[in-house]
C-alpha cells in the first residue's frame, strides 16, 4: 500500500516538532508534506495537498478546528483525521465522534497510542481502497432524459459544467444531473482523483502526460487513446499523484 499522504497541524511550535519527530519513525506509513500553525494556513494547505491523513490540533490560536471540518467537507472529501489535544473535553471527543474521526490523542502523545492511530487509519484506507467488482459494477446517474449506466471502470474523465457534470468515456459523453463534489464521493475513491476544481480523473487510465501542451492521454482497456486537456494545476497533481 502507498504511503498515507499527511497533513499535520498544530499551532504550538513545540507539541508541532515534537509530533513531526515521532512520526519520523512511521515513515514506512506516512509521508508528511506540509505542517501548519494556524488556521488558514492550514485551510490552504489541504486544500492544495488534499491530503490522506490529517493530524489536527483542536484548537488554533482561539479558532475551532471543528468549523475547519465543516468547511472544507463543503469542498473536498474530508481526509483521515486523528484529533490532537492537551484536554480531555467530552463535548470535543463527541464532536470528533460526528466527524468519523480516526482517533483522539491526548498531547504530549504517547508513541505508542500514535502507532495505534496510524494503524486505524491505514486499516482504514486498505479497507476502502476500490476492488475490482467496484469498478465492473455500473454506477446510476440522473440524465437529461432520463438515466445512464456506466461502469467505474469505463470512465475516463468527468468535467465540471456549471451545476451539472459531463461524464467521459472512451465511447463518448452524457450530461449528468449531479455536480462533481457528489460525483467525487460516489466514484470509487483512490481509483478516481479530482485534479484540479473542475477535473475527476481515472486514475489507472492515465497513460501519458503533457506538461508542456497541458494535456493527458488517456488508454482505454482495449488500447484506445483519448486527449484530456487539462490545468497546470491538474497536471501538477497528476505528476504528483503518479508519482
Amino acid at each position: 500500500m502507498k504511503k498515507l499522504k499527511t497533513v499535520v497541524v498544530e499551532d504550538e511550535r513545540l507539541p508541532r516538532l515534537s509530533l513531526l519527530a515521532k512520526l519520523e519513525d512511521f515513515r514506512h506509513s506516512v509521508e508528511v508534506v506540509d505542517a501548519c500553525d494556524n488556521y488558514d494556513s492550514a485551510r490552504m494547505s489541504i486544500l492544495h495537498h488534499r491530503p490522506d491523513l490529517l493530524f489536527l490540533d483542536i484548537q488554533l490560536h482561539g479558532r475551532d478546528s471543528m468549523q475547519l471540518l465543516e468547511e472544507l467537507k463543503q469542498t473536498i472529501p474530508l481526509p483521515y483525521v486523528i484529533f490532537t489535544t492537551a484536554y480531555s473535553d467530552r463535548k470535543y471527543l463527541l464532536s470528533a465522534i460526528k466527524l468519523s474521526a480516526i482517533d483522539y490523542l491526548l498531547k504530549p502523545i504517547d508513541k505508542g497510542e500514535l502507532a495505534h492511530a496510524i494503524a486505524k487509519a491505514a486499516g482504514r484506507a486498505v479497507a476502502e481502497m476500490p476492488t475490482a467488482a467496484a469498478m465492473t459494477e455500473k454506477l446510476s446517474f440522473r440524465s437529461v432524459n432520463g438515466r445512464i449506466f456506466v461502469a467505474a471502470d469505463d470512465i475516463a474523465y468527468v468535467k465540471a459544467d456549471g451545476n451539472y457534470a459531463c461524464i467521459c468515456t472512451f465511447h463518448g459523453q452524457d450530461m449528468v444531473l449531479e455536480n462533481l463534489l457528489v460525483l467525487e464521493q460516489r466514484l470509487p475513491a483512490g481509483s478516481f482523483v479530482r485534479v484540479d476544481r473542475s477535473t475527476i480523473v481515472n486514475l489507472p487510465r492515465v497513460y501519458r502526460l503533457n506538461i508542456q501542451q497541458h494535456s493527458c492521454i488517456m488508454l482505454s482497456p482495449d488500447g484506445r487513446e483519448l486527449r484530456l486537456e487539462i490545468t497546470r494545476n491538474g497536471i501538477e497533481k497528476l505528476m504528483e499523484v503518479m508519482g
